[in-house]
């Protein structure tokens, strides 16, 4: 996982022109059509494939497809050509910023409208412009977290937050907006009463986290008992992205 990550890392720092152009707080909003459509080079522009891309596929497709989600500071696993579970949460956490359906029909797909706006991408939507340097921000109506370093975005991920109520558990699994800090992390994985925790990074207490769980268990939709639930891979490094304890953590609706 750690090498995953690293190559990741690498490819960002190759990308860097492109990535910190198109998705910086001050910039990215208002980058050029020109310039948002440029490759993960940052030259030519991003084309768009013959076929539609879906879980499970192979090929040079797939790899220019991951090269430039990581370029927009997506994390969609190491740049292999494979179609599998990091790159598709990658694709959904885009589908989200841009406003882009997911439902149960297309939840495995890249559709036609998704490749489009990854030539003209827009950033996400900046909730706390003045919360600090580094920052996290959770927008659970999108179901997105960005983390912002130096007031430029980071990192993007999918997240699932509380669902409300689940069938039967009842209601009121809710995650609560507001102001908060990382509190305190937790190596590896940590059992409580209603599952399990995947390195998590406390918020409230010990009750409340962004933690990782397994893959399938980070569905498309609001789906925790009110924790912020990210990809397994994603929580492998994500806390040593941040400072714990102090990061600010800003969630809102």
């Amino acid at each position: 996982m750690r090498h995953a990550m690293l190559r990741w890392l690498f490819t960002l720092g190759a990308l860097a022109g492109a990535g910190a152009l198109l998705l910086s707080q001050s910039g990215a909003a208002g980058a050029s059509p020109a310039r948002a459509g440029a490759s993960a080079h940052g030259s030519a522009p991003y084309v768009l494939p013959r076929q539609l891309l879906s879980m499970g596929m192979n090929g040079p497709v797939v790899r220019r497809l991951q090269a430039r989600l990581a370029a927009l500071k997506y994390y969609p696993g190491p740049i292999d050509g494979h179609f599998g579970q990091d790159t598709i949460e990658a694709v959904w956490a885009f589908k989200e910023t841009q406003g882009l359906p997911i439902n149960s029909a297309n939840q495995d797909l890249v559709s036609r409208a998704t490749e489009r706006a990854l030539m003209h991408p827009r950033a996400p939507e900046v909730l706390v412009p003045h919360g600090g340097r580094m920052r996290i921000e959770v927008n659970m109506g999108d179901e997105v977290m960005v983390l912002y370093k130096d007031n430029k975005v980071d990192l993007i991920s999918h997240v699932s937050t509380g669902a409300g109520c689940l069938p039967g558990q009842g209601c009121g699994w809710d995650t609560p907006t507001g102001n908060y800090h990382a509190l305190s992390f937790e190596s590896g994985w940590l059992t409580v009463p209603l599952g399990e925790m995947y390195n998590p990074v406390f918020f409230i207490g010990t009750q409340f986290a962004i933690h990782g769980e397994r893959n399938a268990n980070v569905p498309w939709y609001a789906d925790s008992h009110g924790c912020v639930r990210i990809p397994y891979d994603t929580a492998s490094f994500f806390h040593t992205l941040i400072k714990v304890p102090g990061t600010p953590i800003y969630i809102r609706n």
